[in-house]
């Protein structure tokens, strides 16, 4: 007979899941800089087969920065064309999406993506689509292409690199925050979706990170505008604090404890005092929280 008490407590709790082991076939998107490099040297230590992404994989830099033992393949998450012929690529390496004609990928790391800054009224729509293509669309279309093959063998990980502005937005960010809440909301809703096939899913948020971020990012401001001030401060304040952010190796950690673990969690994050900020945001109120976090960018 079942036990009404089981299924209740079962809602509150997070249920012990099959493991991901050594040999599966690991994909991080965006491996060969920052957190995505980091992630995929864990996952070779920890002794995964290692398949990493690049919009270029021959060129210089791809060839330069790609970790020992990792794998890279093609893929412009700009760009859907690229992303249909992702199984395609990974076939062509043994890789088999469905699970059927080779070995599935098991842990799969949404890394890539860019970041964008700009107040709202002057963000061009085009920024704004190729911003939610890149953080949140390709995402969804890499994770739905995989998990037939996680599927099919009842096991797997799915991590979902976002960030602390996804739970904590801030002034003239509000694009980039705004994919990765959307990122957190997806990832959220499909572990109940994945958890009866033994798939977890997972979001990690970042705060301060130094990866040179800062000299990547897309910005959109009229400087003879009425925001041009404000958010000049607020750069340079982001600029020096990602400076002085913590190590990739840093949210990797956390990265890996979520896919080692035999109970996920839904979220995990490292850096800007998340271990502070996060309880601090249950308790004050919402104003308070955001005012604290615009003040920590001089605005």
């Amino acid at each position: 007979m079942p036990n009404p008490f089981a299924r209740f407590t079962a809602r509150f709790t997070t249920p012990a899941l099959p493991q991901v082991v050594p040999g599966d076939v690991a994909l991080v998107t965006g491996a060969t800089s920052g957190i995505g490099a980091a992630t995929a040297t864990a996952l070779v230590d920890a002794g995964f087969r290692v398949i990493g992404t690049s919009r270029d994989p021959q060129s210089p830099g791809a060839v330069a920065n790609t970790p020992d033992h990792v794998e890279l393949v093609p893929l412009d998450l700009g760009d859907p064309a690229s992303i249909d012929r992702l199984p395609g690529e990974l076939a062509d390496i043994g890789v088999d999406v469905t699970g059927q004609a080779g070995p599935p990928v098991s842990v799969l790391v949404n890394n890539a993506g860019e970041s964008q800054n700009g107040p709202l009224e002057e963000l061009p729509r085009d920024a704004l689509e190729r911003l939610f293509q890149v953080n949140v669309l390709g995402h969804v279309e890499v994770t739905q292409q995989v998990l037939p093959g996680m599927r099919a063998q009842g096991r797997g990980r799915v991590v979902f690199v976002g960030s602390m502005l996804g739970s904590f937005p801030l002034a003239h960010r509000g694009s980039y925050g705004a994919s990765k809440a959307a990122v957190k909301a997806f990832g959220f809703s499909a572990r109940r979706e994945l958890r009866p096939f033994g798939i977890g899913v997972s979001v990690m948020e970042p705060g301060a990170i130094d990866t040179g971020i800062s000299q990547r990012r897309t910005v959109y401001i009229d400087r003879s505008g009425p925001y041009a001030d404000e958010f000049d401060t607020m750069l340079t304040h982001l600029n020096a604090n990602e400076s002085a952010g913590i190590h990739a190796d840093r949210v990797t950690a956390e990265i890996m404890r979520a896919v080692t673990s035999r109970r996920p969690k839904p979220l995990y994050a490292a850096g800007s005092s998340a271990g502070v900020a996060f309880p601090a945001a249950r308790l004050l109120p919402r104003d308070a929280m955001h005012g604290i976090i615009a003040g920590r960018h001089g605005i």
